[in-house]
């Protein structure tokens, strides 16, 4: 691994990476790789968690296009230098500000979305100039190979380099020198990662997740709600970060939800363990954890299994649950009621900062004092997911949610570092800077820097 990044500090060093007409030629053979092999990608994500072709090209492929065609067409105007205002105690002078490349990253992908996490942070390294080391899931195996298989056969690995393998091969790049780790993935293993980096005084971008709120108020719409809740939360069976993971509603209004829930699981999804358009669980290992979970709790919905397939499952919370301080990673909504809204707006606390909040409420008053009361990665008022869609919107956590932003502009400014640059005439030198300060010198700096 040593040598291999050596390889790669060589070829950066050699300002292989940052021209413009460089950048745009790798981010056109990416797209032009994706392209050729759409099929096969679908092939592999289906084999790893079962997702239909659909599903697969709607959460994944088309993300990946989405951010490779903004990085095309946006790179320019990201890559030119933004003047700024320069203040008159530095007459005569230039202010400006320049992105210019990390370096050598290494990006560490997860096996919940194996093809759009590897692949948009790449885009972005790509973009912004950089070499790339991508460790990918040893989970997600199908996809992990293909993906090993045509970025390997066609980028030099002096440039990027796709590596998999079990936690030791991660260990061993988390012990070399990178200029930044991307990471995606749990707190836990994210804690590894920031301890791993801090060494070398190395950037990161931490991605993780954590219990993100689904909370339905008193003015919701419910069957709205409950529609695109079962979406939010059964796309890809509930293995996703930013999925719903716990449900708060009123005590009268669980029944109405619980109805229209069934409606669409069953509209979506008929039949889900035998449904091939409903995904399974990744391996055996997350399988049984999830149904280790479910023991001895009160089931109102769903709870049966087949083959790595878990039922949409509804669960009455209790508070000492591993259901409610777990992050849960699966088709599984515990339900906590309220009985008078205002007074749970009131006591409602979060044990931590999510990576997202969703509120079903057309209340702008409501909408007004949860956005200033509570903080979370993101926020997304009566929708679920659909915020990750917009390279408007910067997508990243807060606290154990995670650190850094991604997505778009944010994307290219992830993997750069923003450099500031005076440009001072050698024609004109204003004296007033100059020792010894006198009286007269003191009071124009005062008057210049008002």
């Amino acid at each position: 691994m040593l040598t291999l990044l050596d390889n790669q500090k060589k070829f950066f060093n050699e300002h292989n990476t940052k021209s413009y007409e460089f950048r745009i030629k790798n981010l056109v053979i990416l797209r032009e790789i994706i392209k050729n092999n759409e099929t096969l990608i679908k092939e592999a994500l289906y084999e790893d968690l079962g997702k239909s072709y659909g599903e697969s090209y709607m959460t994944e492929i088309s993300m990946v296009y989405s951010e490779i065609n903004y990085l095309i067409k946006n790179l320019k105007r990201l890559m030119k230098p933004k003047k700024v205002k320069t203040p008159i105690s530095l007459f005569k002078g230039k202010s400006y500000k320049v992105y210019e490349p990390l370096g050598n990253v290494l990006i560490i992908s997860p096996w919940n979305y194996p093809f759009l996490l590897a692949i948009n942070p790449l885009a972005g390294a790509i973009a912004s100039g950089n070499t790339a080391i991508l460790k990918l899931s040893e989970y997600s195996k199908s996809t992990s190979n293909l993906i090993l298989e045509l970025l390997n056969t066609n980028f030099d690995e002096s440039f990027i380099k796709v590596v998999n393998g079990d936690r030791s091969v991660s260990e061993s790049l988390l012990n070399l020198r990178f200029d930044h780790i991307f990471f995606t993935g749990s707190t836990t293993v994210g804690k590894i990662v920031m301890e791993k980096a801090s060494k070398h005084l190395t950037s990161v971008t931490l991605e993780l997740g954590g219990k993100s709120p689904l909370l339905i108020l008193d003015d919701a719409n419910i069957k709205l709600a409950a529609k695109r809740a079962v979406f939010g939360k059964l796309i890809n069976a509930g293995q996703t970060c930013i999925a719903p993971d716990y449900l708060i509603i009123n005590t009268l209004r669980l029944e109405e939800f619980k109805k229209w829930f069934i409606y669409y699981v069953d509209k979506f999804y008929k039949d889900p363990l035998n449904n091939d358009t409903y995904p399974k669980i990744i391996s055996e290992k997350h399988f049984g954890r999830l149904i280790n979970l479910l023991e001895g709790e009160d089931i109102i919905l769903g709870g049966k299994h087949k083959k790595q397939k878990l039922e949409p499952t509804l669960v009455q919370a209790k508070k000492d649950s591993s259901l409610m301080s777990e992050e849960i990673f699966g088709p599984i909504l515990p339900v906590v009621t309220y009985k008078e809204e205002n007074d749970f707006l009131k006591s409602f606390k979060l044990k931590e900062k999510p990576l997202t909040m969703y509120v079903f409420t057309n209340d702008k008053n409501k909408q007004k004092e949860i956005l200033t009361n509570y903080s979370s990665g993101s926020i997304v008022f009566n929708d679920t997911l659909m915020q990750f869609a917009n390279k408007n919107l910067p997508f990243g956590g807060v606290g154990l949610s995670g650190q850094g932003k991604y997505h778009g502009s944010e994307t290219f400014k992830t993997f750069s570092h923003l450099k500031s640059v005076l440009n001072r005439s050698t024609k004109v030198d204003i004296n007033v800077r100059y020792m010894p300060f006198t009286d007269e010198k003191i009071k124009i700096i005062k008057r210049l820097n008002k």
